[in-house]
């Protein structure tokens, strides 16, 4: 199974945040790179930063779940 990489950060807790809102999404998310990276006040430098990945065919669906969360919600009377 190809694994693609959908989230990108230097912060452990941000990426642990990711995987969680795919899985409560029912999209398996692995993190890779948090454990071999340097943590500097609390965030991460690895070669590339810390990843979130997904299985290849459920890579579209996990990159548009982040990009409608990342949306800010519409104003009020809107």
């Amino acid at each position: 199974m190809e694994l693609v990489t959908v989230f990108s950060t230097f912060s452990p807790a941000e990426a642990q945040l990711v995987r969680s809102r795919l899985e409560a999404a029912g999209i398996p998310a692995n993190v890779i790179h948090e454990t071999a990276s340097l943590s500097i006040e609390g965030y991460s430098v690895a070669a590339g930063g810390i990843e979130v990945q997904v299985a290849g065919d459920r890579s579209e669906e996990a990159k548009a779940l982040l990009a409608d969360a990342q949306e800010p919600p519409p104003a009020a009377g809107a």
